[in-house]
């Protein structure tokens, strides 16, 4: 089987989504990139129920070259991030993760950029924006994401959920799970009052303090 370790791994976060409140049904989807090959979650199918052969290699024009069922719906959007997409420190993007998670997306709906009510925030970059409201699986939506993503490792799509992307899917997954509960937090602090928010200086000496984060 083509990509067989990478089929595995999108299978484990697909599954692990559900688990993590992140998507409900067979919303989402999360791909893996190696060289020329994409595996990417199928469209329609409980993520219950899914095994890393339900999972579909594509190639980065889009055309299946292994598998039995159809891509996710969302593929454009997939391979725009991995064609245009430029990581702020030049590390390599080989994983995206889209989520429906609920306090994002309920942002989504209500600002163009989350407030920066923690420093958390800068796990994604100075900001994070919301990606303006086109039709799922479109071109016009890809073309959306990529304007939010410019200088940034994820973004929030109007009245639609999250992208997120890293070097490998653990990086791209723990940021989709960083921007749901810092959304989740503006609107419990927003709920109770008007929350504090960061400086924008203090916002950019966190991305850059991150730089040098945890034990490399």
């Amino acid at each position: 089987m083509i990509l067989e370790t990478e089929r595995a791994a999108v299978c484990a976060y697909a599954r692990r989504m559900v688990g993590d409140g992140l998507v409900v049904g067979t919303s989402g989807n999360v791909s893996l990139r190696a060289a020329d090959l994409v595996a990417v979650t199928p469209t329609g199918v409980a993520y219950s129920s899914l095994t890393p052969g339900d999972i579909a290699v594509v190639d980065l024009g889009g055309q299946v070259v292994d598998g039995s069922l159809k891509p996710t719906s969302e593929l454009p959007m997939h391979l725009s991030v991995y064609w245009d997409v430029r990581d702020p420190d030049g590390e390599p993007v080989t994983a995206v993760v889209h989520t429906h998670s609920p306090h994002a997306t309920a942002v989504s709906t209500l600002v163009r950029e989350v407030p920066p009510i923690h420093y958390i925030i800068a796990t994604v970059g100075p900001s994070v924006r919301v990606a303006r409201y086109a039709t799922y699986g479109t071109p016009e939506l890809a073309a959306a994401v990529l304007e939010a993503l410019e200088g940034r490792r994820g973004c929030l799509m109007a009245n639609h959920g999250t992208l997120t992307y890293g070097d490998g899917l653990e990086a791209a997954y723990h940021r989709a799970q960083q921007l749901e509960w810092a959304c989740r937090v503006w609107l419990l602090a927003q709920s109770a009052g008007r929350p504090s928010l960061l400086p924008p200086p203090e916002v950019a000496n966190v991305v850059e303090r991150l730089r040098g984060y945890g034990q490399g």
